[in-house]
């Protein structure tokens, strides 16, 4: 059986901004905004007579400065289309830190792409995030996040798409996503049961700065790592809402502390003022801290 890490990463994943690989200028903007990655989309928001000048975009992209600080994702077309190989290609040749699935309907997607990656030699630390946008993609959410525990598996996180899921299922785009949270929170039971990261969808309303609050905050409560963004106005109340808050940080120190002291040595479980606290929570307590950190390390001196 194949052991199932409490954690799979430990990535800061609170605002993913997506960028259309096509406009040069949001690809230039991505090295100054304070978003923790970048999804450079290939996909949905680049036509069909412009995929190749795209790809062209991020070779010349990922030749210049770094992204300094940001994961770099590529969302690929899919690889059953005229243009996924190309796609693939691009990512085997400039290597972003992720490449991004569309509509991932099953695990043998996954396995597929890991085969391709490693028949490229493309070094292990080049993920594999899956948009979870179909309904055969929930369904199966499962069986997806448990190919991230295979031999050689790559894939770390999975992305939330409701736009396609409300088109193929013809739920309506309401306040409080009341009919969509049933399937929201299937998808955080899997990454949660094979430690990956889910990434909540995106809200379509830039300028609802309201409702984009709200929906962050629900979002948190379900569990969702952070949210895929639109446009760069998002990126700090998404910031705001992911990270981890002073409350939160001084009760995981407080957890570490506990676990330190000589007298908690080989216990599972202790008393932490008349609070059973089990070894589980020092994990997570640890994990906590560890993001703090580097949201710390992200900020100007």
């Amino acid at each position: 059986m194949n052991q199932i890490p409490p954690f799979h990463s430990l990535s800061l994943r609170r605002s993913v901004l997506s960028v259309p690989a096509i406009n040069l200028r949001a690809l230039e903007k991505s090295h100054s905004l304070d978003c923790d990655a970048v999804i450079f989309d290939l996909e949905d928001s680049v036509a069909p007579e412009n995929k190749g000048q795209a790809r062209e975009n991020l070779r010349a992209f990922f030749a210049g400065p770094p992204l300094a600080g940001k994961e770099r994702v590529i969302r690929i077309n899919s690889l059953s289309s005229e243009f996924g190989a190309a796609d693939l290609d691009l990512v085997k040749a400039i290597l972003p830190d992720a490449v991004l699935l569309p509509k991932v309907d099953e695990p043998r997607v996954i396995a597929e792409t890991s085969d391709l990656l490693a028949d490229a030699q493309a070094p292990e630390e080049l993920r594999i995030w899956a948009m979870i946008e179909t309904p055969r993609g929930v369904l199966n959410v499962g069986a997806i996040a448990e190919s991230g525990c295979m031999p050689g598996a790559r894939l770390d996180c999975l992305v939330v798409g409701l736009n396609d899921l409300r088109k193929e299922t013809g739920v309506l785009p309401q306040p409080g996503r009341n009919f969509l949270a049933p399937w929201l929170m299937q998808i955080i039971l899997a990454v949660k049961a094979y430690g990956l990261d889910a990434l909540d969808s995106v809200f379509n309303d830039f300028r609802d700065a309201e409702g984009f609050d709200v929906e962050c905050g629900q979002g948190r409560a379900m569990g969702f790592s952070g949210k895929m963004l639109i446009h760069p106005s998002q990126i700090s109340a998404a910031n705001r809402h992911f990270g981890p808050s002073e409350e939160e940080i001084a009760e995981a120190q407080a957890i570490i502390s506990a676990f330190a002291d000589p007298a908690a040595r080989g216990l599972n479980v202790i008393n932490a003022n008349g609070r059973m606290i089990e070894r589980l929570h020092l994990v997570q307590a640890e994990a906590l801290v560890h993001k703090a950190h580097l949201i710390s390390a992200r900020k100007p001196a």
